[in-house]
């Protein structure tokens, strides 16, 4: 295949494209779901607080969720393909820095970089795959086949990731990305086509604005439980956050290079899908980095057999993204997403209910299965509506739009989730009140869904520009 025209949705190019953008988004997947089983060996091995167990999964997302944006722009400016080769390299060299991570500091250190490659290769991964599908039919269905690829890899990670502990140490955890980045790397730069960047500006202000409103905020939530809600250095991160936020939004408004187009946060649907995206990964992530040290501090599970207990709960997704595949083209997506985010309250508010030491296993693994399956279909439903709603001429950016609120959530999320575990008086009452978060941002998922996504005509924001 040459390296330049458009991609195609037939035959084995087809099958091929699919399978190299999977790989890399897996890897930035897969490296939440691992790391989360291993966070416990890390603690006693590095001598880390929870705190600092905190800024090990929330480092990475700090990164990534505030440099998404900026690596959609970039693509836009300097092409697709060229962007995701940059990411999916820096984000190997960051693996390597993790696995010989000596200290917390450094492993830390390790997990931004690791967050800035994610970030430059995400965004460019899902716009290189909407253009390879130009139907509509078929993208949708290649979009559920994709995430069901990297759910199949991610529902995994905690059962390999707790192989990888237990046979080579947590250091292994991260150089299992060294030959998968490798083997993508050569498959991305012989397999994907080169499409031109566009040479648009990059709005470095605003995404400067947007990271230090995130990493502000990241600061306070996570150290205020050890350094005091009232002290200083936390009400001036807070402050900071806010002036931040305040800055970037009016410089959205007002500057001629903003980072969204106003076709698309003007777009009911692209907002409220966005805000989803936002709610659906902050209940996630909140609630598996809460499940990680559930099992092993509180009913004494080894990251083996966490990660053997945390299997079926994760594996599920698979099947919620091969579920959205078949009913894609019987079912109005908004409908879809309506009523999995019902089911996934419902599941949470039981758990929140009937959570104790006297649940069995089994229980747990069923409601926790069951809430997993509507995130498993909201996720690719939920990606066809933004690509379908910003249109070719915005898939960069929407893409980017969207990851990044994602992350954002679980940022915001896994920071909430340890404020909760650490003022809680128990690792019970730490857990049920986790499950009622979540349970409360699924709500607000589904009522959002109805209220803007379901049972409207659905139009592209360039259409409507």
């Amino acid at each position: 295949m040459k390296n330049s025209g458009p991609l195609h949705q037939s035959g084995s190019t087809g099958i091929s494209v699919l399978i190299v953008l999977a790989l890399g988004f897996l890897m930035a997947t897969l490296d939440v779901t691992v790391v989360n089983v291993a966070i416990a060996d890390m603690k006693n091995a590095l001598s880390l607080s929870l705190s600092g167990v905190t800024w090990v999964v929330d480092g990475y997302m700090l990164t990534f969720a505030s440099l998404l944006l900026a690596g959609g722009a970039m693509a836009d400016r300097y092409g697709s393909k060229t962007i995701y080769i940059l990411g999916l390299a820096v984000f190997v060299l960051a693996s390597c820095l993790c696995a010989v991570a000596a200290n917390g500091q450094m492993l830390i250190a390790g997990r931004l970089l690791q967050g800035l490659g994610a970030a430059l290769f995400m965004p460019s991964s899902l716009s290189l795959l909407a253009a390879s599908y130009p139907d509509e039919r078929v993208r949708a269905k290649m979009f559920g086949l994709w995430a069901a690829l990297v759910s199949a890899a991610s529902g995994l990670g905690p059962f390999i990731g707790g192989v990888l502990v237990n046979a080579a140490g947590w250091q292994s955890i991260f150089l299992i990305n060294v030959p998968l980045g490798v083997a993508a790397l050569i498959c991305a730069y012989r397999t994907l086509s080169s499409f031109p960047g566009k040479g648009s500006r990059v709005n470095i202000t605003g995404h400067l604005l947007g990271m230090a409103a995130l990493g502000f905020l990241s600061f306070a939530l996570i150290q205020g439980a050890s350094i005091g809600w009232s002290s200083p250095s936390i009400l001036g991160a807070f402050a900071a956050a806010v002036l931040a936020f305040v800055l970037f939004i009016l410089r959205e408004i007002f500057s001629a290079t903003s980072i969204l187009p106003a076709s698309l946060y003007k777009n009911g649907r692209f907002s409220a899908t966005q805000f989803v995206g936002f709610l659906l990964n902050f209940a996630l992530f909140g609630g598996m980095f809460m499940l990680s040290l559930f099992l092993q501090e509180a009913r004494g599970a080894s990251s083996f057999l966490a990660g053997v207990e945390l299997l079926p709960m994760m594996a599920v997704f698979v099947v919620g993204n091969l579920l959205f595949a078949r009913l894609a083209n019987r079912f109005e997506a908004g409908l879809l997403m309506f009523v999995s985010m019902a089911v996934s309250c419902i599941m949470a508010l039981l758990l929140f209910v009937m959570v104790s030491p006297d649940l069995p296993y089994w229980q747990l693994a069923v409601l926790t299965s069951a809430m997993n399956l509507g995130v498993g279909i909201t996720v690719p439903a939920m990606t066809a509506v933004i690509m379908k709603t910003a249109g070719q001429e915005h898939a960069n950016i929407a893409g980017a739009a969207l990851n990044a609120n994602r992350q954002i959530g679980a940022l915001v999320g896994v920071a909430v989730s340890g404020m909760v575990i650490h003022l809680s008086a128990t690792w019970y009452a730490g857990a049920g009140f986790t499950f009622l978060m979540m349970g409360a941002a699924y709500s607000l998922a589904a009522f959002l869904v109805w209220r803007f996504l379901t049972f409207h005509k659905e139009t592209s924001a360039s259409a409507s520009s």
